[in-house]
């Protein structure tokens, strides 16, 4: 890996990895921490429903169970809560990612590591939704998660360019590949998917159909060793 691709992929854990570490120590602590992650689990549920801007506070917090003032001593406003929801989203799909590994899959591997999170995305409608409504809205400027979205799609193309890269120096994807039209077109086929699945899950395999893509890919990028 070059200097710059290893800054550029420290730069995409950063973001990916923007969970706070720390655990709690009390019974307090881990009381407020369940409270929390509870509130974060409706949430993703009402904003894949109903989007951002369909879901209030109040009906967030009845139905965590909460009052409304106990919502708000964790997350003080709606903002706050949409923030940790794709927080807690990137985290867990970055873990996922990357294996327990200390670094992003790279080269083929990274294409590999999608198929198994596309198929993985078929057992959480809760999130795919959630990630098809928000990111529609968010296309508005004014929208507070249309900085997420953008950095999101900064962070996944970043990501997919230097694992691109990395195959071509390594010998395993073509030297004159298009790095750039292969990677929108991977973001484009991910997201486009996961909306028509939403749509119609019973008829469009994510699965299915982004695997024969990556094997298109693949059968015309690969290196013949």
């Amino acid at each position: 890996m070059t200097p710059s691709g290893a800054r550029a992929q420290d730069r995409q854990e950063q973001h990916f990895m923007s969970l706070p570490a720390e655990r709690p120590t009390t019974r307090g602590e881990a009381a407020g921490a369940a409270s929390r992650a509870a509130v974060v689990r409706v949430a993703t549920e009402l904003f894949s429903a109903t989007g951002y801007r369909g879901t209030s506070i109040a009906t967030v917090a009845r139905t965590a169970g909460l009052s409304q003032s106990g919502l708000l001593h964790h997350f003080p406003s709606k903002t706050a809560l949409l923030t940790a929801v794709l927080e807690a989203r990137d985290a867990e799909d970055t873990r996922f990612l990357r294996q327990d590994g200390d670094r992003m899959p790279l080269g083929w591997a990274a294409f590999a590591a999608l198929e198994a999170l596309v198929a993985r995305n078929t057992t959480r409608p809760e999130l795919v939704g959630l990630f098809v409504r928000v990111t529609a809205e968010a296309t508005d400027p004014r929208h507070p998660a249309h900085e997420w979205t953008r950095s999101h799609y900064t962070t996944v193309t970043r990501w997919l360019t230097e694992a691109i890269h990395s195959g071509q120096n390594a010998g395993e994807i073509r030297a004159d590949a298009p790095v750039a039209t292969l990677v929108r077109t991977t973001i484009a086929v991910l997201d486009g998917l996961q909306q028509q699945w939403m749509l119609d899950p019973g008829t469009v395999s994510m699965t299915v159909e982004f695997g024969a893509f990556v094997d298109a890919v693949k059968h015309r990028w690969a290196t013949r060793r």
